[in-house]
């Protein structure tokens, strides 16, 4: 599988996003995700799910090595104590003794300073805890901030990102600062990106579905990393499918043309000032 290389870390370009997924399902398909070849599993602890994650790891049978496995630590739980204690728990119900890489999930809401959780987070990769760390939906001052505060070398910026969101600042500072910048949402759930123009001419050029011409659009920008999620057993399959075919110039440059759409999915009251 094609792999991103980020300050240390090698990290499947596609991986298993889990957010909503619960209990029996979500084990279900995190087990059948790695039977179809997924390598990469996002979780996090707000998404309530991290038992049924650690069962579905378990079911799929492969050694802990061979499995990139992501958590992340709530808004909420930034300060020192608040946030080793966070990532502990999530260890305690993912049934692991360490993550690959664990992010800090959105940016303090309670006045923590970043300063605090970075050095929390880097105290929680000096206890083994995490192989690596990172931080999630921080924009471009937030991020640049972030890496100068860090002593370890942050591996990514996990945000919000698909044909109908630009996040050019963004990327430009992960590639900056050697990180990858990790899609959720990837897919835009469909609807007006399915439907656009370059993405269906691009369907009908190579007989792909809209869905594996967006995520093969993600993989095909330099650092980019997609976590798709579905609760649709065949997708699973689909959705890594994307390896053995390319995008023409045109093509990728029609497809990001969409972006100018400016259309975000997440965007909560806690959120920081976007780029």
């Amino acid at each position: 599988m094609h792999r991103v290389s980020a300050n240390g870390a090698n990290v499947p370009a596609i991986g298993f996003g889990t957010w909503t997924l619960k209990g029996d399902e979500a084990t279900s398909l995190v087990a059948q995700a790695l039977e179809s070849g997924y390598r990469h599993v996002d979780t996090a602890a707000m998404y309530g799910n991290e038992e049924a994650v650690g069962a579905g790891l378990r079911t799929g049978g492969l050694g802990r090595d061979e499995v990139f496995l992501t958590t992340k630590i709530w808004h909420t739980d930034l300060a020192e104590g608040a946030l080793s204690a966070s990532l502990e728990a999530s260890l305690d119900r993912l049934q692991v003794e360490q993550v690959d890489l664990a992010l800090i999930h959105w940016p303090s809401s309670n006045g923590v300073p970043l300063d605090e959780s970075i050095a929390a987070l880097n105290a929680c990769h000096g206890r083994g805890w995490a192989r690596h760390i990172g931080v999630s939906n921080f924009p471009v001052k937030l991020l640049d901030e972030a890496v100068a505060l860090s002593a370890q070398p942050l591996v990514c910026n996990q945000v919000e990102y698909h044909p109908m969101l630009n996040q050019d600042a963004v990327y430009g500072a992960c590639r900056r600062h050697g990180m990858a910048m990790v899609s959720y949402c990837p897919l835009f759930r469909g609807g007006d990106a399915f439907s656009a123009a370059p993405v269906a001419q691009a369907v009908e050029a190579h007989g792909r579905s809209p869905a594996q011409i967006i995520l093969r659009w993600h993989v095909q920008q330099a650092g980019v990393i997609a976590i798709p999620r579905t609760r649709t057993p065949s997708r699973i399959a689909e959705n890594l499918a994307i390896f053995d075919f390319e995008l023409s110039e045109r093509e990728m440059a029609a497809i990001s043309g969409l972006t100018v759409a400016g259309s975000r999915i997440c965007d909560f009251d806690f959120s920081p000032a976007w780029d």
